[in-house]
């Protein structure tokens, strides 16, 4: 039934039935995470480092209405400069669709559409979670329940370091969610390798964690796994700078009385004006290094 609204690439689709590698990406980041030209040109290096270790990139957005997987170089660079993109999480996927609107999906959205099409392996730059302050706003993101419930492997440099980690760790183990550190025995904080928690398991190699992926698919634990991988030591920002210029974004936020789906896009790019443009670059390398594992990964899914 729901193929009739799924547009998947010739590319992608001829991979997927041959049980190739295939790594789904976002559209968020695109959209609403990064500032143009810099979001585009992200976008198409991720998909050339997927390439080049020999999986296919499948980029995933809703355009005209259309759930698609996998997205040409046009469709790329209207979703890096259109403003009539909505972020689309799980509750918006229907009415954009039935409406023929254009949506950028988030972690839980991408996830559903990816799992949709056959996909198990998802690159992100990092998860959402529960937000600073959630015992009064119960602000918590969709990210967390679908990963609970929808089978797919999510890589990632951790909860984005704006949100609680301790809180986000505590709702992820409670619904069943395993977090992998890929060669960490430490949750990184998406800007920084370090956090202060420990991951559920330290694995490291892509081998053990495709084979850790399949065990749990095949014994039918429904639900993704969170896979963290640290951003390189040559990029991360310095831990103490970060949670000061993290406050700061955090009070201008609660002055302004900014809630909801438009807190991570204001946090992020406030936090990337107290930096200089630091946190830019550090995000757009960080996205990288998660590209060039999740590919690696999926290489070893298909051959298992």
């Amino acid at each position: 039934m729901f193929k009739q609204y799924l547009d998947i690439l010739p590319e992608v689709i001829q991979a997927i039935q041959n049980n190739q590698p295939v790594v789904a990406l976002e559209s968020t980041i695109i959209s609403h995470g990064m500032p143009y030209p810099q979001n585009v040109e992200m976008a198409n290096e991720v998909e050339n480092i997927i390439r080049s270790h020999g999986a296919v990139p499948a980029t995933i957005a809703i355009l005209n209405g259309r759930l698609k997987v996998g997205l040409t170089s046009s469709e790329l660079e209207l979703l890096a400069t259109s403003k009539d993109i909505i972020k689309a999480s799980r509750r918006d996927l229907a009415f954009l669709v039935s409406q023929k609107k254009h949506g950028a999906t988030t972690v839980a959205s991408t996830m559903i559409i990816a799992a949709l099409a056959g996909i198990k392996v998802f690159a992100t730059g990092g998860i959402g979670g529960v937000h600073r302050g959630a015992e009064t706003t119960f602000d918590i993101s969709a990210d967390l329940l679908e990963l609970a419930n929808t089978n797919v492997a999510v890589i990632c440099a951790g909860a984005k370091s704006i949100l609680d980690i301790g809180l986000t760790l505590e709702y992820l183990e409670t619904h069943g969610v395993p977090v992998i550190g890929y060669q960490t025995k430490e949750l990184p904080a998406f800007y920084t390798s370090s956090s202060g928690f420990e991951v559920d398991y330290k694995l490291d190699t892509p081998v053990e964690i495709a084979q850790a992926l399949k065990t749990k698919w095949d014994l039918n634990l429904q639900g993704g796994v969170v896979i963290a991988n640290p951003i390189p030591k040559e990029y991360e920002m310095d831990a103490t700078m970060m949670n000061h210029v993290i406050s700061q974004a955090l009070e201008e936020q609660e002055q302004l009385g900014i809630k909801g789906k438009e807190s991570t896009p204001f946090l992020l790019s406030k936090v990337k004006e107290l930096t200089g443009g630091d946190s830019l670059s550090s995000n757009i390398q960080l996205v990288y290094n998660n590209a060039h594992l999740a590919a690696k990964i999926a290489v070893e899914y298909s051959k298992l």
